[in-house]
């Protein structure tokens, strides 16, 4: 799912080197939406989530610079409540978040993905990235083990009226096990 690549890169630290690439593409596709339509198309995104991500790619490229890197930090890194690195969110600091993390590693490398080094496996990023190479019916089974991670961290980003929550929205709606039988 190209889609999972995206939001990859958009749930990412906007760095200025990323938000150049992605105002590079949507200067190429001629808008946001025909970009996020062409990319979404073959993923069967439906209308509201295809105009949900255009919508939060404009928002983002218009934003002064230096203020999506602001957003970004505000967001992710001062409310641990809105922690990318999903094993937080079950685990906190426990012990018994690192064999966790070490499981997940070693399951990226069964499939030959070799994680990033200086990130956690557990980074949503770094997961959709994973994702994306896997079909269909494995992405839905790999990201449905954290679906309740993925409704909590929309809802806590809703409570705050984050852009960010329906990108989270998006990743649970098509990661849930129940879709495998529709």
């Amino acid at each position: 799912m190209l889609t999972y690549r995206l939001i990859a890169l958009l749930l990412d630290y906007p760095s200025d080197e990323a938000m150049a690439a992605l105002r590079s593409e949507v200067q190429r596709a001629g808008e946001a939406s025909t970009l996020v339509c062409r990319i979404a198309a073959a993923d069967a995104l439906d209308t509201q989530e295809t105009d949900a991500i255009a919508a939060f790619v404009e928002d983002l490229l218009a934003l002064p610079e230096g203020e999506a890197q602001a957003r970004y930090v505000q967001t992710f890194d001062l409310a641990a409540e809105h922690s990318l690195h999903l094993t937080h969110h079950l685990f906190g600091e426990e012990k018994t978040r690192g064999p966790a993390l070490i499981d997940l590693s070693e399951f990226y490398r069964s499939y030959g993905f070799e994680p990033d080094p200086k990130e956690l496996p557990d980074y949503l990023p770094l997961m959709l990235e994973f994702a994306s190479t896997l079909d269909a019916t494995e992405q839905r089974v790999f990201l449905g083990d954290v679906n309740k991670v993925l409704a909590v961290l929309a809802a806590n980003l809703e409570k705050t009226a984050s852009p960010y929550a329906p990108l989270i929205r998006i990743i649970e709606n098509h990661s849930a096990l129940a879709t495998l039988a529709a």
